[in-house]
Protein backbone atom coordinates (compact mmCIF):
# COMPACT_ATOMS: atom_id res chain seq x y z
CA UNK A 1 0.00 0.00 0.00
CA UNK A 2 1.31 3.43 -0.96
CA UNK A 3 1.65 6.05 1.78
CA UNK A 4 1.02 9.79 1.53
CA UNK A 5 2.56 11.83 4.33
CA UNK A 6 1.35 15.39 4.99
CA UNK A 7 3.73 17.33 7.21
CA UNK A 8 1.88 20.03 9.16
CA UNK A 9 -1.04 20.55 6.75
CA UNK A 10 -2.86 23.85 7.36
CA UNK A 11 -5.96 23.87 5.15
CA UNK A 12 -8.73 21.42 6.07
CA UNK A 13 -10.28 21.36 2.59
CA UNK A 14 -6.98 20.23 1.06
CA UNK A 15 -6.62 17.45 3.61
CA UNK A 16 -10.25 16.46 3.04
CA UNK A 17 -9.66 16.22 -0.71
CA UNK A 18 -6.48 14.23 -0.13
CA UNK A 19 -8.36 11.92 2.23
CA UNK A 20 -10.94 11.26 -0.49
CA UNK A 21 -8.10 10.64 -2.95
CA UNK A 22 -6.51 8.13 -0.56
CA UNK A 23 -9.77 6.23 -0.03
CA UNK A 24 -10.27 5.89 -3.78
CA UNK A 25 -6.63 5.01 -4.44
CA UNK A 26 -6.29 2.51 -1.59
CA UNK A 27 -3.55 4.64 -0.06
CA UNK A 28 -2.66 5.15 3.60
CA UNK A 29 -2.62 8.78 4.82
CA UNK A 30 -0.22 9.95 7.53
CA UNK A 31 -0.74 13.37 9.13
CA UNK A 32 2.15 14.89 11.05
CA UNK A 33 1.19 17.39 13.76
CA UNK A 34 0.78 20.22 14.33
CA UNK A 35 -2.28 20.41 12.10
CA UNK A 36 -3.94 23.69 11.21
CA UNK A 37 -7.43 22.27 11.92
CA UNK A 38 -9.41 19.74 13.96
CA UNK A 39 -10.00 16.19 12.78
CA UNK A 40 -12.20 15.03 15.61
CA UNK A 41 -15.44 13.25 14.70
CA UNK A 42 -17.61 16.36 15.08
CA UNK A 43 -15.36 18.52 12.87
CA UNK A 44 -15.13 15.81 10.22
CA UNK A 45 -18.91 15.30 10.18
CA UNK A 46 -19.52 19.07 9.94
CA UNK A 47 -17.19 19.25 6.93
CA UNK A 48 -19.30 16.60 5.19
CA UNK A 49 -16.49 14.07 5.00
CA UNK A 50 -18.79 11.07 5.14
CA UNK A 51 -16.08 8.79 3.71
CA UNK A 52 -13.52 9.76 6.42
CA UNK A 53 -14.24 6.54 8.38
CA UNK A 54 -13.04 4.53 5.35
CA UNK A 55 -9.67 6.29 5.34
CA UNK A 56 -6.58 4.39 6.53
CA UNK A 57 -5.46 7.35 8.64
CA UNK A 58 -2.50 7.60 11.00
CA UNK A 59 -1.81 10.78 12.98
CA UNK A 60 1.65 11.40 14.45
CA UNK A 61 2.75 13.92 17.07
CA UNK A 62 5.86 14.92 15.09
CA UNK A 63 8.30 13.74 12.42
CA UNK A 64 10.57 12.07 14.96
CA UNK A 65 7.75 9.81 16.18
CA UNK A 66 6.74 9.09 12.58
CA UNK A 67 10.26 8.05 11.48
CA UNK A 68 10.78 5.96 14.63
CA UNK A 69 7.65 3.97 13.80
CA UNK A 70 8.17 3.90 10.02
CA UNK A 71 11.90 3.39 9.35
CA UNK A 72 11.23 2.50 5.68
CA UNK A 73 9.86 6.04 5.24
CA UNK A 74 13.46 7.30 5.14
CA UNK A 75 13.62 5.69 1.68
CA UNK A 76 10.61 7.75 0.58
CA UNK A 77 10.26 10.73 -1.72
CA UNK A 78 9.96 14.37 -0.69
CA UNK A 79 7.92 16.69 -2.91
CA UNK A 80 9.37 20.17 -3.10
CA UNK A 81 9.87 23.10 -5.46
CA UNK A 82 13.53 23.16 -4.33
CA UNK A 83 14.84 20.47 -6.66
CA UNK A 84 15.04 19.80 -10.38
CA UNK A 85 14.33 16.04 -10.29
CA UNK A 86 10.90 15.39 -11.86
CA UNK A 87 8.53 13.13 -9.94
CA UNK A 88 8.22 10.80 -12.96
CA UNK A 89 11.96 9.98 -13.02
CA UNK A 90 12.00 7.93 -9.82
CA UNK A 91 10.96 4.35 -9.14
CA UNK A 92 8.07 4.08 -6.70
CA UNK A 93 7.55 0.81 -4.88
CA UNK A 94 4.09 -0.46 -3.95
CA UNK A 95 4.74 0.59 -0.33
CA UNK A 96 6.60 3.87 -0.96
CA UNK A 97 6.16 6.91 1.26
CA UNK A 98 5.58 10.22 -0.54
CA UNK A 99 5.93 13.35 1.59
CA UNK A 100 4.28 16.74 1.11
CA UNK A 101 4.79 19.81 3.28
CA UNK A 102 2.37 22.38 4.56
CA UNK A 103 0.71 24.76 2.16
CA UNK A 104 2.61 27.72 3.57
CA UNK A 105 6.09 26.35 4.32
CA UNK A 106 6.57 23.07 2.49
CA UNK A 107 8.65 20.27 3.95
CA UNK A 108 11.09 21.53 6.60
CA UNK A 109 14.48 22.46 5.13
CA UNK A 110 16.37 20.11 7.48
CA UNK A 111 14.36 17.16 6.14
CA UNK A 112 15.04 18.12 2.52
CA UNK A 113 18.73 18.53 3.32
CA UNK A 114 18.84 15.08 4.95
CA UNK A 115 17.42 13.37 1.83
CA UNK A 116 18.56 15.42 -1.19
CA UNK A 117 18.63 12.46 -3.61
CA UNK A 118 15.00 11.66 -2.77
CA UNK A 119 13.60 15.12 -3.42
CA UNK A 120 11.19 15.33 -6.34
CA UNK A 121 9.25 18.09 -8.02
CA UNK A 122 6.40 18.68 -10.45
CA UNK A 123 7.75 20.65 -13.42
CA UNK A 124 6.09 24.05 -13.74
CA UNK A 125 6.59 27.28 -15.63
CA UNK A 126 8.00 30.31 -13.84
CA UNK A 127 4.56 31.97 -13.90
CA UNK A 128 3.50 30.47 -10.56
CA UNK A 129 5.37 29.38 -7.45
CA UNK A 130 3.53 26.14 -6.64
CA UNK A 131 0.42 24.02 -7.17
CA UNK A 132 -2.40 23.38 -4.73
CA UNK A 133 -1.47 20.62 -2.25
CA UNK A 134 -4.40 18.36 -3.17
CA UNK A 135 -3.60 18.65 -6.87
CA UNK A 136 0.09 17.92 -6.26
CA UNK A 137 -0.65 14.80 -4.25
CA UNK A 138 -2.95 13.50 -6.99
CA UNK A 139 -0.40 14.06 -9.73
CA UNK A 140 2.41 12.25 -7.93
CA UNK A 141 0.24 9.52 -6.35
CA UNK A 142 -1.14 8.44 -9.70
CA UNK A 143 2.36 8.21 -11.17
CA UNK A 144 3.22 5.84 -8.32
CA UNK A 145 0.01 3.88 -9.02
CA UNK A 146 0.87 3.75 -12.73
CA UNK A 147 4.27 2.27 -11.91
CA UNK A 148 2.66 -0.31 -9.60
CA UNK A 149 -0.55 -0.92 -11.48
CA UNK A 150 -0.54 -4.69 -11.02
CA UNK A 151 -0.50 -4.23 -7.22
CA UNK A 152 -3.24 -1.60 -7.53
CA UNK A 153 -5.45 -3.96 -9.56
CA UNK A 154 -5.18 -6.58 -6.82
CA UNK A 155 -6.85 -4.12 -4.40
CA UNK A 156 -9.79 -3.51 -6.73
Amino acid sequence: MLNLVLVNPQIPNNTGSIGRLCVNAGTRLHLIKPLGFDIDEKAVRRAGLDYWHKLDLHVWENLEEFFENNPKAKEGFFATTKTDKPYFEVDYKKDSFIFFGSETKGIPEEVLNAYPQQCITIPMTTEGRSLNLAISTGIILYEAIKQNYTSFQEMM
